[in-house]
């Protein structure tokens, strides 16, 4: 197993976050030795969200004003449906995704977090998946999108839904140990 001590991945999310798609990846990056932080719009605590209903809160370790990608050897977007709209529609949000592009760092999303990489206009030529209500949105922003469990596409790493979380966790953990990829653009 890939040995990611010394390495520091940021999670983005605000409330509204799926909580498996953050809970689970943060838990499997921190059994490889990485320091996860997790980076929202605001300092204190966000809201996640479970089988239709509000769930747990989470403490929100840095905020997008604290931070730069310079921070961080990683990005991690988990979905949900609210979390990724929200910070789709927030600059400081859109800016920090695209810059990890444009550093060439590795780059995870799910679910409906690929929203944030359209917004971003990071998808260009790349392949990808999500869940597949938003195809047509990830296609649109010029992507070639797949239905598979996890796609990995030069360090961009990207997945359907919950059910996928084994092999996406497994794929973020490779993606953060290789490090930078040279073909990894915005």
């Amino acid at each position: 197993m890939e040995n990611l001590e010394k390495k520091t991945v940021a999670i983005l999310a605000t409330n509204g976050f799926e909580e498996s798609e953050l809970s689970e990846p943060k838990k499997a990056l921190e059994e490889a030795g990485a320091e996860v932080h997790i980076v929202s719009l605001e300092s204190g605590e966000i809201k996640g969200w479970k089988n239709g209903n509000w769930s747990n809160s989470y403490k929100v370790d840095k905020t997008l004003d604290e931070v730069s990608q310079s921070n961080y050897n990683a990005l991690m977007l988990p979905g949900g449906l609210i979390n990724p709209d929200l910070l789709r529609r927030n600059d400081k949000a859109i800016g920090f995704v695209k810059s990890f592009f444009e550093n060439k760092k590795p780059v995870a999303a799910i679910c409906h977090a690929p929203w944030l990489l359209a917004e971003a206009d990071v998808l260009k030529g790349r392949k990808v998946t999500s869940f597949s209500s938003i195809k047509t949105d990830i296609e649109n922003a010029g992507a070639q999108w797949v239905n598979q469990e996890v796609v990995v596409d030069e360090g961009l790493v990207t997945s359907r839904s919950p059910e996928d979380l084994p092999a996406f966790n497994k794929k973020l953990v490779e993606e953060v140990y290789e490090g930078k990829h040279d073909m990894q653009t915005a």
